[in-house]
């Protein structure tokens, strides 16, 4: 019979003896703004982007990003 190897993981901390700072306190203080309608055009094209792809759940975060690629070329391509 096989055996099964086990590890065990140490929890480390930083040389002071603090943890690693929370995702909220890495955010900037001053976040960029996106010009007006972005947001909603974002929202609109990753929404048709789950539609084409059969209303499938699990990939919310690359239908974004997907159309945030999308949405600003489209500003690119009409500022040119």
């Amino acid at each position: 019979m096989p055996t099964r190897k086990t590890t065990t993981r140490k929890k480390t901390t930083s040389a002071k003896g603090k943890s690693r700072p929370s995702p909220a306190a890495r955010r900037t203080k001053n976040p960029i703004e996106l010009p007006d309608g972005m947001w909603e055009r974002i929202s609109q094209k990753a929404y048709e982007l789950w539609e084409a792809r059969g209303r499938q759940d699990g990939n919310a975060l690359q239908d974004w990003l997907d159309a945030e690629e999308i949405v600003m070329e489209e500003i690119h391509e009409s500022r040119e």
